[in-house]
């Protein structure tokens, strides 16, 4: 792909999103995305077979970019001198990178077309929030094995979810049930990481 037709390509892709993101899945066209993007709809489907693959694309892309950011996060955690200080520091990171806007719009319209595209969903949930929790376990079984916190075993996993849904649960109900207009201060976010990690400790350390 030369560099005008990269940038095409990647022209289609912002607008395609923004409209999904904005309309739903039913709610878009081809035509909606072309106009955005500033190209005829002849050069969309040139990039893009159909209207599901362009929305397949979008939707893995945003799992890269998850992927990335929760390696990085979730890396040095297990080789820590100080649990609660770096517990802390990832909670309020996770909390964080989980209530960007567009993630959590990426989220809702994955779960709306759950039924209509069951597998892109479960590719969803074991490339996103499973692939989180199976990186997060890990650091988890090794605080474990260093006596840092109970030895956990096969409940890596389980604890894992404990932790992520003790701190994210409020801000991103609210958002799911309340939409992308809800906004959190830096605060606020910080204080459901620290009440997480206080209640965490208390059961697994």
């Amino acid at each position: 792909m030369d560099s005008r037709s990269a940038l095409k390509h990647q022209a289609i892709l912002e607008a395609a999103t923004t409209v999904f993101l904005t309309k739903g899945y039913s709610g878009t066209s081809m035509d909606d995305i072309a106009k955005l993007a500033a190209v005829s709809k002849q050069t969309v489907y040139k990039h893009f077979a159909d209207k599901e693959s362009l929305f397949a694309e979008i939707i893995h892309g945003g799992l890269d970019r998850i992927d990335e950011l929760f390696s990085d996060v979730t890396g040095s955690l297990a080789e820590t001198s100080d649990l609660e200080r770096d517990l802390t520091a990832l909670a309020r990171q996770f909390v964080t990178i989980l209530t960007r806007p567009r993630l959590l719009q990426l989220r809702r319209l994955v779960i709306a077309e759950a039924d209509r595209f069951p597998d892109l969903g479960r590719t969803y949930y074991e490339r996103g929030p499973e692939r989180v929790h199976a990186l997060l376990a890990g650091s988890l079984a090794e605080l474990g094995r260093r006596g840092l916190l109970s030895r956990l075993g096969d409940d890596a996993v389980l604890a894992a979810n404990h932790f992520t849904w003790l701190i994210t649960s409020v801000p991103v109900n609210r958002v799911m049930f309340c939409g992308s207009q809800e906004g959190f201060a830096p605060e606020e976010l910080d204080g459901y990481a620290d009440a997480a990690v206080r209640v965490f400790l208390a059961a697994y350390r």
